[in-house]
């Protein structure tokens, strides 16, 4: 039986995210909630030129609430590529129904933060600023790499397209994972760079380089149905991509 998914949010990448799970045959595109009422009861599959026989229609919040939407149209999983602040529009009423939640929101405030938390006790919610199974092995990497050499140098780069605002939300992540300051971060926008992060390992005699390139929106769309597979047998809690890669890097027989 496929997992049924509602997708929060249609931009660029939600429309790369929407195709992937179109492709996947483990997976069900039940609908996409966006706030503006074009392309309104729409079919996914027929905008994107996909054939499936999966529902994917398009709902605006202009016209129905969210409440209603997860009691005509049940899913399984929901995933947010939208924006921070729908959390709140969402997200209690998903926990009460015990809807999975995963979200791919870059930057949350401390008051998303602790609705997190607070959903987290009525349900798996799961929280990544980027989705994407290479920088989120990158940054598990890293962080090995770190313990085994603690003193050596580490500098971060993060590029990405031209119009990006902000320094980058992963890159930000990655810092505060390995203990370095923001101001580490060297940040580069040019022309339609998906996005990059590199770290550079800079010891005495060597230097060790860790770099991640999203090559298409679509990654994002991988990395999603990779954390809603590994999620369905979790319990209630508030989870990121460590806790779901942790288990691959046991390496006893």
């Amino acid at each position: 039986m496929k997992i049924k998914v509602g997708l929060i949010g249609f931009g660029r990448t939600g429309k790369a995210v929407a195709s992937v799970i179109l492709q996947n045959r483990e997976f069900s595109l039940e609908w996409v909630f966006r706030k503006t009422s074009a392309l309104e009861h729409r079919s996914v599959p027929e905008f994107l030129g996909l054939e499936s026989d999966e529902p994917g229609l398009i709902f605006s919040s202009e016209h129905i609430q969210i409440r209603e939407l997860l009691e005509k149209h049940p899913i399984d999983v929901l995933i947010d590529f939208s924006s921070n602040e729908s959390i709140h529009q969402y997200g209690k009423e998903a926990a009460k129904q015990k809807i999975k939640i995963i979200s791919a929101i870059s930057h949350y405030g401390e008051k998303e933060l602790a609705l997190l938390r607070d959903l987290a006790s009525l349900t798996t919610v799961f929280w990544s600023p980027n989705i994407t199974l290479g920088v989120n092995y990158l940054l598990f990497s890293a962080r090995f790499l770190q313990k085994i050499a603690p003193g050596v140098d580490i500098e971060i780069i993060e590029e990405h397209f031209k119009q990006k605002e902000g320094v980058s939300g992963t890159a930000v992540k990655i810092a505060h994972a390995l203990d370095l300051d923001v101001s580490q971060i060297n940040s580069v926008r040019a022309g339609g760079i998906v996005g990059k992060h590199e770290l550079i390992f800079g010891f005495p005699y060597q230097t060790v380089r860790l770099i991640h390139e999203s090559i298409s929106r679509e990654a994002f769309g991988n990395g999603a149905i990779f954390v809603a597979r590994n999620l369905l047998n979790f319990p209630l809690g508030l989870y990121n991509f460590e806790d779901i890669l942790r288990p691959y890097f046991n390496i006893e027989n």
